[in-house]
């Protein structure tokens, strides 16, 4: 990344008393308000692409969702938008009580465990080691998590808690390019929570865990969900809705593999080949009918990411069932103890860590010419922040992944997590964040005129008072973070080249592996 993708944010800093003409029609909340909100604008023009003068009064901040999405996701977003509004002084007031170094990088780690990266690396890892009812259960709570939770951002646009005055701490650049509402990262935890939990109560039940080992376990892992449902809200990355309804997504989801997982997947592996094929046509509608957000957000790459995985698994566990009778990548500890299980996942590691680069580098490279005969017979499947092969003749060699940590971004992966306070911003990351800074910084100008005019209540009630934290908060003080990162250019390409890549990654995990284990007898 050049420095030319990066978007200097402007320091935002109060009218002083006093300046301007000496008139007093400058000076008062109101007047630092239009400081601010003048700076934000300059911002937005900046990061903006240019707009047909046709569309000029579609740019002004309070009219930018309401003339880009249909009327019936705008009036949803505008029901919506206020609860996250009103809750943000109490996240904030909760985050400045609660917040300490220790737990600053407690948090802002252990939300890695809750990543679309870990359960990529995590996932093939499941298969390998003999519970395939679990690992096909972790896949579509996880696809479906992603998908749902992702859709649901981009049909309604709904920005993260306002910063300030919260602190936003993470140490993944694209989660703060994302819509807030609700919390994937949420769906996952509470997701997988639930499908553990079931797997620790089973075996209890049975009597394969002591009461003891039982009762360890489940306080872990009612840690783990504790860390990153309310990592999020302390991380200042959601507030308490979205976490709420991202957990509600994710345990929906859990419960509905739990009740019908058996079924589901003893159609799937029928011998018909008609039953995986369906299930991809349904993944490719899926990506197809993804909501269009209003603005450039990664949702949609990592909901086509696990859309990839899910057709995967599903073809890979189908054709391995017709070699091994349940599709069972059988494993016995006691047949060669640590090293033949080490061994298991290096050669899938490595194996993955070979496909993934190179299959991307050949399909840039053979896809485009397909695309563009796609293309002029009007088959395409256009969206608005990815530029057709038609307008491109080459795809760049090195593009990041969203979804996945490239292997020179390692050493950065590592670094951040000795310097993890670094990872502490204030102010906007994202144009979802421009737009409601500015939208809020007029609504609290309207409120500062209003108030001038009416004669405070003694009986105010604690939002309002809230609400005059936010005030404090985001008018008088200068934004310490002082950089918007520019979405980057992407390619209709990396699309088609997504579901290929991350199908062949389940591929490889599901089916590939197996055959692999069976022939080195390990």
């Amino acid at each position: 990344m050049t420095e030319d993708d990066v978007i200097p944010f402007p320091e935002i800093h109060p009218n002083p008393p006093g300046s301007g003409s000496g008139s007093s029609e400058g000076t008062g909340p109101s007047a630092s308000v239009q400081g601010s909100t003048s700076s934000l604008q300059k911002l937005l023009a900046a990061y903006q692409k240019p707009q047909d003068s046709d569309k000029d009064a579609g740019n002004k901040p309070s009219d930018h969702y309401k003339n880009r999405l249909r009327p019936w996701r705008y009036a949803i977003r505008s029901a919506i938008l206020p609860i996250i509004r009103w809750e943000t002084p109490y996240v904030a007031a909760l985050q400045r009580k609660v917040r300490t170094p220790a737990l600053d990088l407690y948090f802002a780690m252990s939300a890695n465990l809750g990543t679309h990266t870990f359960y990529a690396i995590t996932l093939p890892t499941t298969f390998w080691y003999g519970i395939p009812d679990y690992s096909r259960g972790l896949v579509f709570v996880l696809a479906f998590g992603v998908y749902v939770t992702g859709a649901i951002k981009d049909l309604l646009c709904l920005p993260r808690p306002l910063s300030p005055p919260l602190h936003r701490l993470t140490m993944s650049g694209s989660a703060a390019l994302e819509y807030g509402f609700p919390s994937t990262h949420t769906a996952h935890a509470v997701g997988v929570g639930v499908l553990l939990f079931e797997r620790l109560k089973y075996n209890y039940d049975l009597g394969a865990v002591s009461s003891m080992t039982y009762w360890i376990l489940l306080s872990l892992l009612s840690l783990y969900v504790f860390s990153i449902a309310f990592g999020r809200v302390y991380c200042g990355m959601h507030g308490f809705l979205d976490v709420i309804c991202g957990g509600a997504i994710g345990g929906s989801l859990a419960l509905f593999r739990i009740a019908y997982g058996q079924a589901i997947d003893a159609w799937c592996f029928e011998p018909s080949i008609m039953r995986p094929l369906l299930v991809t046509a349904l993944v490719l509608l899926l990506v197809r009918i993804h909501p269009e957000p209003a603005d450039d957000c990664p949702c949609f790459d990592d909901a086509v990411a696990f859309m990839g995985v899910l057709a995967g698994e599903r073809f890979g566990q189908w054709y391995y069932s017709r070699i091994v009778p349940g599709g069972v990548i059988a494993f016995d500890y006691a047949k060669g103890g640590m090293v033949y299980s080490l061994l298991r996942a290096a050669i899938g590691i490595v194996a993955i860590a070979i496909w993934r680069p190179t299959m991307k580098r050949v399909l840039h490279a053979i896809l485009p010419p397909l695309l563009r005969a796609i293309e002029k017979a009007g088959l395409s499947m256009p969206r608005k922040s990815f530029i057709p092969a038609s307008q491109y003749s080459k795809v760049p060699s090195h593009i990041e992944d969203a979804t996945f940590v490239e292997p020179y971004q390692l050493n950065t992966l590592f670094s951040g997590l000795s310097k993890a306070h670094r990872s502490d911003s204030v102010g906007p990351q994202s144009t979802a964040d421009v737009y409601e800074s500015l939208d809020y910084q007029e609504y609290q100008k309207r409120k500062a005129n209003l108030s001038h005019r009416k004669p405070p209540k003694s009986n105010e009630k604690p939002d309002e008072k809230a609400d005059e934290k936010i005030n404090e908060k985001t008018v008088p003080v200068d934004v310490s973070i002082a950089h918007v990162k520019a979405p980057r250019v992407r390619y209709d390409v990396e699309v088609v080249t997504k579901l290929i890549v991350y199908a062949g990654i389940a591929i490889l995990g599901t089916c590939v592996s197996g055959m692999v284990f069976v022939y080195l007898d390990i």
